[in-house]
């Protein structure tokens, strides 16, 4: 039997089980919205996708990390981003000036796909397509 050092065997474990970290390059653009779930409420609920159609939402990305999410055709939020492994850390610019720090956890992005989502009671999980797509 072959004998293998502790610390490769560690090193192996740990790269099969990483992904390599999103790139902003990979996020710039438009993302239409195409689903909008509540998970963690109680009980879990979504929109219905007459509500997500009639609202059109997106989220943006664009050079120099910022971040703008339109509903209904105005700004719901806008900011900066930063990316931390498969979170975007967002920080909200607040009509009164103040900021708001969170998290974007992104379980899934493709070139065509993105699926992110926020933490917690009121968080949110939504499923986006890339504009033109």
């Amino acid at each position: 039997m072959i004998k293998y050092p502790a610390c490769i065997i560690a090193l192996l474990f740990s790269l099969a089980s990483c992904d390599s970290a999103i790139k902003p390059e990979e996020l710039y653009g438009k993302w239409k919205y195409v689903k909008v779930e509540h998970p963690h409420a109680s009980p879990p609920d979504s929109l219905s996708s007459a509500e997500i159609k009639a609202s059109a939402p997106y989220i943006q990305f664009s050079q120099n990390n910022q971040l703008i999410i339109m509903w209904d055709s105005k700004v719901l939020s806008h900011g900066k981003f930063i990316i931390d492994g498969h979170n975007l850390v967002y920080t909200e610019t607040m009509p009164d000036g103040k900021t708001r720090t969170f998290p974007f956890w992104v379980s899934k992005l493709t070139d065509k796909d993105l699926v992110f989502e926020t933490k917690g009671e009121d968080g949110s999980r939504v499923t986006a397509v890339r504009d033109g797509h």
